[in-house]
């Protein structure tokens, strides 16, 4: 997957010129390499962003600013991307060189796929713990993502675990296999509101039954006899 770019010289305020040609300012470093500052086209970014993500090795094809100053071509992965809070534009990229001999980590994404019968047919809540898993292996063999197919959760009370997802042999996963991925829990019980007491009628009561006993006390006394 091939990305051209364009070494630049614009840093500080002058990097928001770069957005009104609509390219994208970016970054690139690595262990013992030293850094270049890039710009690559916007459209052609988010194009190959959407095919790779972060866990596909991309080919950069670099050029300088000027004419005849020669390409160089460089594997690399997206490390990072940064959006304007507003506009969720992507405003900064940070690719990292790879060498494709040398075992790196890296956060493969999870997704869920299909729909549960747990939750369709009885009422369950999914409840899903992770949404990415770390993994080693090569930069050439590092999977785009995981899939994990909600289909297989048939039961209330069931789960998914990263025991059950299809690992490549050359993938080395760096999390524990009793990890759990996806849960369906029972539904929730809905809560039962007692009706509120009338605490008029109470006191109104309690007034008429105290009456009441002043009365009967009245009539059990005995007269006093007469002197």
């Amino acid at each position: 997957m091939d990305l051209a770019v364009e070494t630049r010289q614009k840093f500080g305020k002058a990097v928001k010129a770069l957005g009104r040609e609509g390219l994208i300012p970016a970054e690139l470093y690595g262990h013992g390499i030293a850094n270049l500052h890039l710009a690559v086209k916007r459209r052609d970014f988010e194009k190959v962003f959407k095919d790779a993500g972060e866990s596909t090795v991309i080919k950069l094809k670099v050029g300088g600013e000027k004419p005849n100053s020669g390409e160089k071509e460089l594997n690399v992965l997206v490390h990072d991307i940064q959006r304007n809070y507003l506009s969720d534009e992507i405003s900064h990229i940070d690719f990292y060189q790879v060498r494709m001999d040398e075992l790196i980590k890296a956060h493969i994404p999870l997704e869920f796929t299909g729909e549960s019968p747990a939750v369709k047919g009885q009422g369950g809540i999914l409840n899903k713990t992770l949404s990415e898993i770390e993994v080693e292996a090569l930069p050439g063999d590092l999977p785009r993502q995981f899939e994990v197919n909600l289909g297989n959760l048939l039961e209330l009370n069931q789960s998914i675990y990263v025991k059950d997802l299809e690992i490549p042999a050359k993938v080395k996963v760096l999390v524990e296999p009793e990890t759990v991925l996806v849960t369906v829990t029972p539904p929730l019980e809905e809560e039962v509101i007692e009706a509120p007491v009338d605490v008029t009628a109470v006191k109104v009561e309690t007034e008429e039954k105290v009456a009441e006993r002043a009365k009967g006390k009245e009539k059990e006394e005995p007269e006093k006899p007469k002197s």
